[in-house]
């Protein structure tokens, strides 16, 4: 690059360019990146993120991409990460052109960028918390973060989100089945789209039975959406607004907020304590407990175990941030 500035005043002051190389480096897991995002993370905190997720074929992209645009009409910046498929051969996000987000193509107040789960499960790119902050820094008044799919494993998208928007359609009765299997609880704001299909109001009554049968209060509202015609997405967008507003307003969201750090630590602290633990493994020692396995003398947790306690002994816990200047 040849322009002046540091890469995080520049980052502080909307260059999109340096956001979406340090998005890049977050994806690619280099090191050198780790002192910036610490100090980002004082300029974080301001943006209003919202998770979007539902069955493949329930219109997502589309739903996300008018909520973009009713949210521009409102004068506030967006942010888009839409969280892939990973490609088996690349590691790289499938749909990753975004092309049916073209209409927000070249609006400078909208960033949209795909991000591949490659092997994380729970419906998110495991560099996303990061990548949401990226964006916060830079002055992003809302963040989008659209998920691959639906599932018992996709509750990971309430754990990085101020508000959860769960999406399905009309005949979607296999995804209300799987909703009802475990992510019903992770719902803010649920949405039939493609209301104009036969069944639409039928699903709506479903979905607001079962969360009568959840007991939770208040119950998150059930609204109808035609995001193709754009019918109904003014009415999401005042009902997430005002969801985050009331949040704001008694505490909860700086409480959600919190917990949701406290999470991402402790996952991050088991992720890097496993790295750990298989590097410190020599040969020999891998040798010595495949036997132990193998002649069933010892099981797993005690290998584990004991594998845990050697390491313990002979390293001091600490953490050393690498230093160096991020080169983009």
């Amino acid at each position: 690059m040849t322009a002046t500035g540091s890469v995080k005043d520049r980052l502080l002051a909307g260059d999109r360019r340096v956001a979406a190389r340090i998005i890049s480096l977050i994806e690619d897991g280099d090191p050198a990146i780790r002192p910036l995002l610490a100090e980002l993370f004082r300029h974080t905190g301001k943006a209003l993120v919202i998770g979007v997720t539902g069955p493949p074929g329930a219109g997502k992209s589309t739903l996300v991409e008018r909520m973009v645009l009713n949210w521009r009409e409102r004068d506030r910046t967006v942010g888009v990460l839409a969280v892939d498929p990973s490609s088996p051969f690349t590691g790289g996000a499938i749909l990753g052109d975004r092309i049916r987000m073209a209409s927000l193509t070249g609006d400078p107040g909208v960033f949209i960028r795909s991000m591949a789960t490659r092997t994380h499960l729970g419906g998110i790119a495991e560099a996303t918390p990061a990548a949401i902050r990226v964006l916060d820094a830079m002055g992003t008044d809302i963040i989008v973060v659209e998920t691959v799919g639906v599932g018992q494993s996709e509750v990971a998208i309430a754990g990085a989100t101020d508000c959860t928007v769960l999406v399905t359609m009309p005949g979607g009765g296999d995804s209300i089945q799987a909703m009802k299997a475990g992510i019903m609880e992770i719902g803010d704001i649920f949405v039939v789209n493609k209301a104009d299909r036969d069944g639409a109001l039928s699903s709506q009554r479903e979905l607001n039975a079962m969360l009568r049968l959840h007991e939770r209060t208040p119950r998150p509202p059930v609204l109808l959406t035609q995001a193709d015609a754009g019918e109904g997405v003014p009415t999401l967008v005042d009902t997430i607004d005002q969801y985050l507003a009331q949040m704001a307003a008694s505490g909860g969201l700086t409480e959600l907020r919190l917990q949701h750090l406290k999470h991402e630590t402790l996952e991050l602290i088991g992720r890097q304590a496993r790295r750990q633990a298989v590097a410190a493994l020599d040969a020999g020692t891998i040798i010595k407990f495949s036997d132990a396995l193998r002649e069933r003398r010892l099981d797993p947790a005690t290998v584990a175990n004991q594998v845990l306690s050697g390491i313990t002994a002979n390293h001091a816990v600490g953490c050393v941030a690498p230093t160096g200047p991020v080169r983009l």
